[in-house]
């Protein structure tokens, strides 16, 4: 018997695959049709947010594997639930939660903490690929979520007002824009500026005062070629509440292991300079050990 995952991933697989338009474009049109009552998959009633999240994202992560473009990618799940899990102890009892990903893609990340935060909980989606953004603003309508969409490149101005929490699988590489990085602090005296410096630089510039952001960042951040010009930053301007190393068994190639960097944005009555959670994500296969690992979360939040 299917579950309501497999049953949402084959209606839409089975439509996408019988188009004739690109697989990801007949996504969005049995997407579409499902919104309208036109078609729509055959579920159990009770079906949740999470099931139809994942419903989706299968398809699109089909999709993504067909498609030549390689900057189309998407958050693993075990990291999106990690990150969701955290991001949803920092706030949790907080009323109006508002949320942004600066580089938002299909949306998988972004849902799945918002999934995991549940009621009151709205959120600003940056990301300059139009075909990403049409993937992801259906699939908010499904899921039911207030998100707000800007189709721009995120390293220039926005239009945001500062969130209680900023979440990104942060894009790595330079930036090639040298004069719109130049109203950057992180824009180094010589040639380009990481991208994924200045995303941290404008992610907290849209973070409020006591804020959080959880970012994915590289494991090296810390020992990378422009990491002197970004040490002095986080020093002055954040809170570095956490690193937290990701299993290598997640990454196909050591040079693409990931961290979760966690910051928070001073605020008036903070003074103590808090303790820096350093941890590393066991196995995740291992159930015992995951379960121990986020009681160590869940208490490094509390305290």
């Amino acid at each position: 018997m299917q579950t309501n995952t497999e049953k949402i991933f084959t209606f839409i697989d089975t439509y996408a695959e019988s188009a004739e338009t690109l697989y990801l474009e007949a996504v969005i049109t049995a997407c579409e049709q499902w919104l309208s009552g036109e078609q729509s998959p055959k579920i159990e009633e009770g079906v949740t947010k999470e099931e139809i999240r994942r419903g989706i994202q299968l398809a699109i992560l089909k999709g993504m594997q067909q498609s030549a473009q390689s900057h189309h990618q998407m958050t693993p799940d075990s990291i999106g639930m990690l990150i969701g899990h955290i991001a949803g102890k920092l706030v949790e009892g907080e009323p109006g939660v508002t949320l942004l990903d600066p580089a938002a893609g299909t949306g998988n990340l972004l849902y799945t903490v918002m999934n995991t935060i549940g009621k009151d909980v709205k959120a600003s989606a940056v990301e300059i690929d139009e075909l990403l953004v049409r993937l992801s603003a259906v699939t908010a309508e499904l899921l039911e979520h207030p998100v707000s969409f800007y189709v721009q490149d995120a390293l220039r101005p926005l239009l945001i007002d500062p969130v209680d929490l900023t979440i990104s699988d942060l894009p790595v590489g330079f930036y090639p824009d040298d004069d719109n990085a130049s109203d950057y602090r992180l824009m180094p005296v010589e040639g380009h500026a990481y991208a994924h410096h200045l995303f941290i630089e404008q992610s907290m510039n849209h973070t409020k005062p006591g804020g959080h952001a959880i970012f994915i960042v590289p494991a090296n951040l810390f020992d990378s070629e422009q990491s002197a010009n970004l040490q002095p930053y986080l020093k002055k301007e954040t809170f570095i509440r956490a690193v937290i190393q990701l299993p290598d068994s997640l990454f196909k190639n050591a040079s693409h292991v990931k961290s979760i960097l966690i910051l928070q944005k001073p605020y008036g009555e903070m003074k103590a300079t808090p303790e820096v959670l350093l941890a590393k994500v066991p196995d995740m296969k291992n159930k015992q050990a995951m379960a121990l690992f986020f009681q160590k979360i869940d208490m490094w939040v509390k305290e």
